[in-house]
């Protein structure tokens, strides 16, 4: 098959399946990134782990997971991307058992680690399938819907994690993957099409994978420890991995040249600031209303479902505004947005009161992440040939993850937050309100980014006049395309 799909409708059957396959695939890995925290402070009291054990619980996934997410990208383009969809999704869900099995804090993180392997393979080949498979004209609303249930699953996860912590015990947030998976693997062989790149050619860039993530770990590791020479060291393996990439050109896990294109360098800057953020915030979040204001596990995940409501109804809408009016403003806005809820969080104390305190954040924070989160994500598929999808999707994810990891691992360290910060209301209380505002200025910095860098997207071989579908005013990328 083509790398351009079959062109599915979206009112079609099988479009529809589409849709929902890929969002339980992407769903399931978006919501173990979240739904592990909320039962974070109870896996520590059972396994008498310490902040880092916590910190490395979540960043072993994520480690992996921006670490491979490129390699995961380019194997779906070359071997199929739905059966690479489908291999992630088995690896995830037996990883997740793993977890769930686990009897001390080192098989947990390993397990964790493993975990973010199998989202490397499906997290990609889930948007991917989306942009090769669905009609020109039918793609925005899709990735609205794939963007505005994804984020679902990510909201949601405080909810259905706490409810789980407080009920059958925090294994069952890594089991529940298990029969979701169950779910997913038979849909998907059965009504998704399968659609891949056929000019991919040559061997997988494996040392850059390794490169890449050799250096997140070294810097994760020196950021939690609090130790310089890692980090250091990090640093020259990760300038390693730009000569590397540079050299081997198109053979590269990250080709130089798909950052020719500037709108697609400049909405992964937007990315790397504003899930910097997010990851900041949702690591720490969950522990202020458990450990500071005194919710149980079940009730500091409802507090989040503002977000999640707000995700839901409005996410298709929001992708079809940014295709008609461009990113510049809904990527202005939204960071713009999601910085003030932030701040509003820091009123959040012992002595929270929801209606007051928490909601009003929530609330401002969920219309940022709406107005952003659609427009964002077609912004980078629009940016680039739809052969180049599965990369395009790999790069902006890795970004992504890459920037929460880092965000989970430095601001403990940069709010003073001790190895037991989280079992003092009062110490944990003041890092919180000390870490938010770094949050926000992240934000407020990636608007600014937003404003001054992005344009309209440029579709591959639009002439200078189109406007029916793209809005494309500038000259097209090959002066030959029809």
């Amino acid at each position: 098959m083509s790398a351009a799909g079959t062109e599915v409708r979206m009112t079609s059957g099988t479009g529809r399946w589409i849709v929902f396959t890929t969002v339980l695939g992407s769903g399931m890995a978006l919501l173990d990134s979240t739904v592990v925290n909320v039962a974070l402070p109870h896996i520590g009291e059972d396994l008498g782990a310490d902040l880092a054990v916590l910190q490395w619980t979540v960043n072993a996934y994520m480690l992996t997971l921006a670490g491979l997410i490129l390699l995961g990208g380019s194997l779906g383009d070359r071997y199929g991307r739905r059966r690479v969809f489908v291999v992630g999704v088995v690896w995830f869900a037996l990883a997740s058992l793993l977890c769930g099995l686990a009897p001390n804090a080192g098989v947990l993180i390993a397990a964790r680690a493993l975990q973010g392997v199998g989202g490397a393979l499906l997290t990609p080949g889930s948007l991917a399938l989306i942009q090769a498979s669905f009609h020109p004209d039918d793609r925005a609303r899709a990735v609205g819907l794939w963007s505005g249930f994804g984020g679902v699953g990510a909201a949601i996860g405080p909810f259905v994690g706490g409810w789980l912590v407080d009920g059958p015990g925090w294994r069952w947030v890594f089991l529940l993957n298990v029969p979701l998976a169950a779910l997913c693997v038979p849909v998907a062989l059965r009504h998704v099409p399968e659609s891949r790149d056929a000019t991919a050619r040559g061997r997988f860039d494996v040392l850059g994978a390794v490169l890449g993530a050799a250096s997140l770990g070294l810097v994760t590791y020196a950021l939690i420890d609090g130790v310089w020479w890692p980090g250091a060291v990090g640093v020259l393996v990760g300038a390693g991995f730009a000569v590397v990439e540079r050299r081997r050109g198109e053979a590269a896990m990250v080709p130089p040249s798909i950052f020719r294109s500037r709108l697609f360098t400049a909405v992964n800057l937007v990315t790397l600031c504003v899930y910097a953020a997010f990851g900041g915030f949702f690591f720490l979040a969950v522990i202020q209303l458990q450990v500071v204001s005194g919710y149980s596990a079940l009730a500091a995940g409802t507090a989040l479902l503002p977000t999640t409501v707000l995700m839901l109804l409005l996410s298709a809408r929001s992708g079809e505004l940014g295709e008609r009016i461009g990113p510049r403003i809904p990527l202005t806005v939204g960071p713009l947005l999601c910085a003030a809820g932030m701040l509003l969080m820091t009123r959040v104390g012992e002595d929270a009161v929801y209606v007051r305190d928490v909601l009003p954040a929530l609330l401002v924070l969920g219309l940022g992440m709406t107005a952003l989160v659609a427009p964002l994500t077609a912004t980078v598929l629009a940016s680039v040939d739809v052969s180049r999808a599965g990369l395009a999707s790999g790069v902006n994810n890795a970004a992504a993850r890459a920037a929460g990891l880092v965000a989970v691992a430095a601001l403990p360290l940069l709010t003073g937050m001790g190895p037991e910060a989280y079992r003092s209301a009062a110490e944990f209380d003041a890092t919180f309100d000390r870490a938010m505002p770094i949050c926000a200025g992240v934000l407020v910095a990636g608007a600014v980014l937003a404003w001054t860098t992005m344009r309209t997207p440029e579709a591959p071989g639009c002439h200078p006049e189109c406007r029916t579908h793209c809005g494309v005013t500038s000259p097209p990328l090959d002066p030959g395309a029809p």
